[in-house]
């Protein structure tokens, strides 16, 4: 088949997103299953500014072809007033929600490719974008979604579901993300409804390699992604420090990726902001960690808690996160805490009880290693896309 993915943004260093990491994951795994694979995208780089940075135009790479289009003009005040209205939990006309929509990040001339350029199936997401309700809009019949759905004011926008209700199907991360389009789309019954997810190949690294190299050797959590308030890593600064102050362990605490991050002094000399980080050393900052901590409500599917569970590290996860709990639940290779006294207790079990942390790290692993493998994500899409 000729298969075309819609990502907001190629997958490349300075760019990557959980969504399109997932996507052009998906995108590989056509390719090796024998389609003719476009990933279509936009010129953006940034995920804040939506600025056309990158030249239009087409180019092949990892036996795919890719194509570049123009993010359209945006008018920032009417989506912002709808953004904000959301945000704070008001109600919203559909009138306001198709505004919010039409302003948000979209392509007229990809969504103008996908018509004309003889695709047998699309696939597009995440939901939260004015392109992916564009595109379920544009060709309903072949789209299947990649939502990434979060319970969030957002997902509950009129407009959008009644887009979604019309795809071809969906392709859920994870079982409580299937769960969760059902309870925003009562009496849904698409034509394809699968839990895909992404393939991740296992990997070996040494516990020490981080210390080795940073010179870090004090016991430390880790925490990798995008650093601000819906992540929850507000929390875990002051979770951290409130440990280190309360206990009196010498904890410290190890953070990757991008944003901005608000350090009391008290924790500042514990600190270590990494930044963006190469593969390599994102996986040696996860071995060398008592623990992974997600601190996040809202995820479809968490790849850096896979990643940790594969460098053989225990995972600490927020309990309100139906998500990053269900995994931990099924995989058996971490805990969950729902205040600071949970965390504190779980840490310290983890800290002072190395066999427990070892065993849930080693189950952690046998199941991702199993759920997660390259070869079995690939034919449940190869099912998917031929239903």
């Amino acid at each position: 088949m000729k298969v075309a993915v819609v990502s907001p943004r190629l997958h490349e260093p300075g760019t990557v997103g959980g969504a399109e990491t997932l996507l052009h994951s998906l995108a590989l795994d056509a390719v090796a299953l024998g389609h003719e694979v476009e990933l279509l995208c936009t010129c953006a780089k940034d995920h804040r500014t939506w600025a056309n940075e990158l030249p239009p135009g087409s180019f092949e790479r990892d036996g795919m072809t890719v194509r570049r289009f123009p993010v359209d003009p945006r008018d920032m005040d009417a989506w912002a007033r709808v953004q904000i209205a959301l945000q704070n939990g008001e109600e919203v006309s559909d009138a306001e929600a198709v505004a919010w929509l039409e302003n948000s990040v979209n392509a007229r001339e990809l969504v103008g490719r996908l018509r004309d350029g003889g695709y047998d199936r699309v696939l597009a997401g995440p939901y939260l974008f004015g392109l992916t309700w564009s595109v379920a809009r544009a060709v309903p019949g072949k789209t299947l979604l990649v939502p990434c759905f979060h319970d969030e004011p957002y997902s509950h926008v009129g407009p959008l579901l009644d887009a979604f209700r019309g795809v071809r199907g969906f392709l859920f991360n994870t079982e409580p993300e299937r769960e969760l389009a059902h309870r925003l789309m009562p009496g849904l019954a698409p034509r394809v409804e699968a839990v895909v997810a992404m393939g991740l190949e296992p990997f070996e690294v040494s516990k020490t390699a981080f210390a080795e190299r940073t010179g870090v050797r004090a016991p430390y959590v880790v925490y990798s992604g995008r650093r601000e308030e819906g992540k929850g890593t507000p929390v875990l600064v002051d979770f951290v420090d409130a440990f280190r102050r309360r206990t009196g362990r010498d904890l410290h605490l190890v953070m990757t990726g991008s944003g901005d991050v608000q350090v009391p002094s008290s924790l500042a000399p514990a600190f270590h902001d990494l930044g963006f980080v190469s593969e390599a050393e994102k996986r040696e900052a996860m071995a060398g960690a008592v623990a992974f901590v997600h601190p996040s409500l809202n995820e479809s599917l968490s790849i850096v808690l896979l990643e940790s569970w594969l460098a053989r590290t225990p995972a600490l996860v927020h309990a309100k996160s139906p998500v990053l709990r269900s995994q931990c639940e099924r995989a058996n290779g971490g805990l969950w805490f729902r205040d600071y006294p949970e965390f504190e207790e779980e840490l310290l079990l983890l800290l002072d009880d190395p066999a427990t942390a070892a065993a849930l790290a080693a189950r952690g692993r046998a199941w991702t290693v199993e759920t997660y493998a390259p070869a079995a994500v690939r034919a449940r899409l190869g099912k998917a896309l031929s239903a």
